[in-house]
């Protein structure tokens, strides 16, 4: 190992960086995650030095496989970090020159750390989001078999979480679908501004070398170059961008996970959850607490607060690079881990709760969640609708008067109010009836819930 005090930059310095102060610069704690990104990218920018005559092919074939080599050993656990490098660029590159001599110095030709390190950065986030996609599909699948198992579920629909209409737990449930799906939108449109090719900006200025950018783009899977060296280095906007994506993921996941709590407390008991994904008290033995849904619920706040920090760490920052733009990293892998983990455990605790219908019906019966269509029923036999509004509205305060529902009243009774109701008010509030009858697409219709479940999946392919 060479020593880790040596840094890439000292020829212009007589005294070595005070230790406190080379631990408040280095990056490798964190930024050694991206040793795959690192290697791969150098890989290929040595090959594009040896395919424009910049070194030798001897040379290239050396420093390759000097670096195909430093990633084995790091991967099967010959090679540590020596964290008291400086960050993951330094790191290699000293390592890459201890094993194969002179011609390791030859790999930082025509390149910089600050283009260095944004290359990194963007390959290791579509990575990432590829990965938190793939966890957002399986949620969402999990959802749409729940839905299609539960389209003429009925429940009580919210709105000032006071009952308000009624829906099926199958509709209830592809709202989140919907809002997953477009959380995988927002982070598929990410990735693609992200998919721009820094590395070749330099330090800020470009390079006096005669480089070819777009086969290094080429070899890295990268759709273009950035068209302006001092945008390619400053440029954070996709890291932002990826936050922004992760808190709405997480505003998401908060909601779903509120109602979860909602749902399975005894006030509810609309759903409980699995023995696995809940826990108990230490000192109140019949409790079945919802900590897993708490904690999704809890950890948007730290996501938020990474958005926050980007955000900040970036809105007076002069161009190009400031060592400001290292405090990028901690903040979107803290997005990136906690979004993963939140969804890695969600997707199950989802999936194996179990539902309780009765009660949800039983909430939908007392709610008086079929007024709407009472006073629907009275504008089809010709009433205004105000009118109609009116007489239901008295309807329910002398149901709620005399501890009864609409479905209990007796024809006189419904009478008293209006002279149109009659026999078939009764099939018209009934519940089912009245989640069949709205059928206006995106409705919650059993055959429009189906419709919209089909839909979603086939998205998702």
């Amino acid at each position: 190992m060479s020593n880790s005090n040596n840094k890439l930059w000292e020829g212009r310095f007589k005294k070595q960086l005070d230790g406190v102060v080379n631990d408040f610069n280095a990056s490798i704690h964190f930024d050694s995650r991206m040793f795959r990104e690192d290697i791969t990218g150098s890989v290929a920018h040595t090959q594009m030095l040896a395919k424009q005559g910049i070194i030798t092919v001897d040379e290239g074939e050396k420093i390759i496989e000097g670096l195909c080599g430093i990633l084995e050993d790091i991967e099967n656990g010959k090679l540590e970090f020596d964290f008291g490098s400086e960050d993951i660029h330094s790191f290699v590159e000293k390592e890459l020159t201890e094993r194969i001599g002179d011609e390791g110095k030859r790999l930082h030709t025509a390149r910089s750390r600050n283009d260095q390190v944004a290359l990194d950065i963007r390959m290791y986030l579509k990575k990432e989001i590829d990965c938190i996609v793939s966890q957002l599909k399986g949620l969402i699948l999990v959802l749409c078999t729940l839905v299609e198992k539960h389209a003429t579920t009925i429940m009580p629909g919210y709105t000032h979480l006071q009952r308000a209409q009624p829906v099926s737990f199958g509709h209830h449930l592809l709202a989140y679908a919907n809002m997953f799906s477009r959380d995988i939108d927002r982070l598929s449109d990410t990735k693609k501004r992200m998919n721009v090719l820094p590395l070749g900006s330099c330090a800020l200025a470009g390079t006096t070398f005669d480089t070819d950018r777009g086969f290094v783009a080429e070899q890295l899977g990268f759709d273009s170059v950035c068209g302006n060296s001092i945008d390619g280095v400053s440029d954070r906007d996709f890291v932002v961008e990826t936050a922004a994506a992760c808190s709405l993921i997480m505003t998401h996941l908060s909601r779903f996970s509120e109602e979860i709590i909602l749902w399975c407390s005894w006030e509810f008991k609309f759903i409980e959850l699995d023995d696995a994904y809940s826990t108990g008290s230490s000192i109140m033995p019949q409790k079945k607490n919802p900590d897993i849904a708490e904690l999704v619920r809890g950890k948007s706040g730290r996501v938020y607060g990474n958005l926050i920090s980007l955000l900040t760490m970036l809105k007076g920052l002069p161009l190009a690079y400031n060592k400001d733009m290292q405090e990028d990293k901690e903040a979107i892998f803290s997005c990136i881990d906690t979004v993963k983990l939140c969804i890695e455990v969600f997707t199950p605790m989802v999936e194996t709760m179990r539902v309780l219908p009765d009660n949800m019906k039983s909430a939908a019966a007392k709610g008086f969640i079929n007024a709407t269509d009472g006073a629907d029923y009275l504008v089809s036999k010709g009433l205004p609708f105000r009118s109609a509004y009116k007489a239901v509205g008295q309807l329910v305060e002398y149901c709620i008067e005399n501890k009864k529902t609409l479905e209990e009243l007796t024809l006189d009774e419904y009478k008293q109010f209006s002279e149109l109701f009659d026999n078939d008010v009764y099939k018209a509030i009934d519940l089912l009836v009245c989640l069949e009858k709205r059928t206006s697409e995106g409705g919650t219709a059993p055959t429009e819930v189906l419709k919209q479940a089909k839909k979603v999946k086939e998205k998702l392919l």
